[in-house]
């Protein structure tokens, strides 16, 4: 392999940063510089760093015949018509968002139920971003569509240039196809808008000094009516700064309207208050708890911890209800939907007309439970399908019973059912076709053992009867933080560039992640992130004693938290691993509260400006434990100038580092994309490609 091109991207970085160089082998002398300039996104200087790196990496990962091969098929697969289009029901259409080769940034169109259900529906086109993108000479990336209940038709579009969080907000007309002039409009920010009714909305966004949190999320919720300034609009409420985010919105059960105000004082706890006629009161409901439904005059509420009232402890993880007047009056006499287990923990609740829908993980395999109610009380019954994928509930609303399942696994393509609501009987209404060839693959469930003897649990997707020689290339992805739960998926980028060629994918479920509800997440909070990283390791080591492979052919992968892990994980165990893809990561764990939405993440994490926080921070933090001596894999960073979730200054500030420690790594930054990465199909089958020539590059 020649490594030039990486030297002179190491040499121009370290010429631009300033640093005096040692004529013996061109390493920068100053490993201690805080790298800050870097942290000016858009700054000239930054930027030519940026494309000199990219260069670098390109010129080796794009220079092999397995990149072009790679990037034509996934462009070829993420265009496919052959994919199900899934659909929103909102009164009598059915809505999807679609992209393919004709339809790069994509169109919103609509059917009706009868013309869906059909092999080849007919689609009428609502709204075509690229399109859109032309007229406005904009890069627009669509966020998402709210629209107005009962008969949908206008709707607040979120469009993001370039794939940012921050996101242009415009009022739009279903039945014209076009936007409401003098309707509802924001400019780019960071905003919390939602529908009251026709002529009013809550609306929190930047109205300047002091309106925006230290996450750099809404503080101030207002009341915004039709044809009047934003300037004029009622202020509601005003959050501390300290806080996460502050909004509204509204919860409907029938023609019953729940109008709700939060203010996310931090991550994991929540002030709530209903705003009934222009009196807010406080919901006396724990700080952490989540409100999850409303239904039959009842509010439902999942809890985070434990919680004794008059006497009664009703179980962290649980579903509570009670009437909701009673819940505002405090007189509520709590009883319990469904509790939690050490093996059961509740993923998801969705409302139908009538029913509750209840999604929970069964030591990482999915239910769905139906609650009706009878007989003045909420009995449950299973959804009968297939547990050992992943199942997903989709399509609710609030007119019919009836409701959407989708079932997927590693190795079975998705498969779309709609549920009658009466009988329960599941119809196949939609199927993907395989896109990989998975027939002599097999999934199994394993478990590692982590340091202090908690048992971890894995999936691993391999070919049957694999030769345990420790010589097969594997990929083992993780995240393990903010209570998400990886669940089996199908994945036909995956299965051609990985699975077919002979590689081991494994998921790991480690402790951080929602996979046994919050007990599960809250063992790897702040003090106890290490439990996590220990937990990865267990299994990494747990493949390496199953002979399935060995250092030389293990290679890891994850992004946002999941790319602390990375870093983490190689800087911790450098000898556990011969590749990391490092996505949008975070890495210097000192200074991510002051960069973009870090704050809110100080939940998690842990305050660095506490010094006894940051003793214990600085232990696993990856910028801060890199040293020259150690020979650490060849990792391979990826960003997004556009990401205003985790800043790119994170991955640019460990590369610049790394190299001038001497260190060989690679990089890659999209100019578009934000915290996803990519911004349209090409783009994230250039991102795909790039990621499996490394891999294979490294692990073969």
């Amino acid at each position: 392999m020649n490594n030039k091109p990486l030297a002179i991207a190491a040499l121009s970085a370290a010429v631009l940063a300033g640093c005096n160089l040692t004529p013996e082998n061109n390493v920068v002398v100053k490993p201690n510089s805080d790298y800050q300039w870097l942290e000016q996104v858009e700054d000239k200087q930054a930027l030519t760093w940026v494309e000199e790196n990219n260069n670098a990496a390109f010129s080796v990962l794009k220079g092999n015949a397995l990149y072009q091969q790679s990037f034509d098929n996934n462009l070829e697969l993420l265009n496919s018509t052959d994919r199900i289009a899934y659909a929103t029901q909102r009164g009598d259409y059915l809505y999807n968002f679609w992209t393919d080769k004709d339809h790069k940034r994509g169109i919103y169109r609509r059917t009706t139920l009868q013309e869906y259900q059909k092999e080849n529906p007919q689609w009428e086109t609502i709204l075509d971003i690229d399109a859109l993108a032309k007229t406005d000479n904009q890069s627009w990336v669509y966020k998402g569509m709210d629209c107005l209940y009962p008969d949908y038709n206008r709707c607040l579009v979120s469009l993001s240039p370039g794939g940012s969080d921050a996101v242009v907000v415009k009022e739009f007309d279903i039945s014209k196809k076009a936007f409401v002039k003098g309707g509802f409009e924001l400019p780019e920010a960071k905003s919390a808008i939602s529908w009251i009714d026709k002529n009013s909305v809550f609306v929190g966004t930047d109205f300047g000094a002091g309106s925006m949190t230290d996450s750099g999320y809404p503080a101030v919720v207002k009341l915004w009516q039709r044809g009047t300034p934003l300037t004029s609009a009622q202020s509601l409420y005003q959050s501390e700064k300290s806080s996460v985010a502050a909004g509204g919105y509204v919860l409907k059960d029938g023609d019953t309207t729940l109008n709700l105000i939060y203010d996310a004082t931090t991550f994991y706890t929540t002030k709530m208050f209903v705003l009934r006629d222009g009196v807010k009161t406080q919901l006396p409901i724990p700080k952490d708890a989540d409100i999850k439904a409303f239904l039959n005059g009842e509010l439902f509420i999942q809890l985070k911890s434990d919680w004794t009232l008059a006497g009664k402890t009703y179980t962290q993880g649980s579903v509570i209800y009670a009437p909701v007047d009673d819940v505002i009056s405090d007189k509520a006499d709590y009883k319990t939907l469904i509790s939690s287990s050490k093996s059961l923990s509740i993923s998801s609740i969705s409302t139908t007309k009538t029913a509750l829908l209840v999604s929970v993980l069964d030591n990482v395999k999915s239910k769905v439970l139906r609650f009706t109610h009878q007989d003045g009380q909420w009995q449950s019954k299973a959804v009968n399908i297939d547990d050992t994928g992943n199942v997903r509930v989709m399509n609710t609303n609030e007119t019919s019973d009836d409701f959407f399942l989708n079932y997927t696994s590693f190795l079975s393509p998705n498969s779309l059912y709609k549920v009658d609501g009466k009988s329960g009987q599941l119809t196949l209404l939609k199927s993907q076709k395989s896109q990989f060839d998975s027939k002599d693959l097999v999934t199994k469930q394993y478990w590692a053992t982590s340091k202090d003897g908690t048992k971890v649990p894995y999936f691993a997707v391999m070919k049957e009867g694999i030769e345990l020689n420790g010589k097969n290339p594997t990929l083992l992805y993780g995240y393990g933080g903010f209570e998400v739960s990886l669940k089996p998926y199908y994945s036909s980028i995956l299965g051609t560039n990985w699975l077919e060629k002979g590689g081991v994918y494994i998921l790991s479920n480690i402790r951080g992640g929602g996979e046994f509800g919050p007990s599960w997440h809250q063992a790897a909070l702040k003090t106890n992130r290490h439990k996590a990283y220990e937990d990865f390791e267990a299994i990494a080591q747990d493949l390496i004693d199953r002979k399935i492979t060995t250092p030389a052919h293990l290679g890891i992968q994850g992004g946002s938290n999941g790319g602390l892990l990375m870093g983490a994980a190689f800087t911790r165990r450098p000898d556990l691993y011969n590749a990391v893809v490092c996505q949008v990561p975070l890495l210097d764990m000192q200074r991510y509260t002051k960069l973009l939405a870090g704050a809110s993440w100080a939940a998690e994490y842990g305050d660095p400006d506490k010094p006894e926080m940051w003793e214990y921070i600085k232990t696993y933090s990856p910028f801060h434990n890199l040293d020259a001596k150690t020979t650490y894999p060849k990792v391979f960073f990826t960003t997004s100038t556009k990401d205003d979730r985790v800043h790119p200054g994170h991955a640019r500030k460990m590369v610049a580092k790394m190299q001038d420690l001497g260190h060989e790594v690679y990089y890659y930054e999209n100019m578009e994309g934000g915290h996803a990465g990519a911004a349209d199909n090409s783009q994230r089958a250039d991102m795909y490609a790039l990621i499996y020539s490394y891999l294979w590059q490294q692990l073969k």
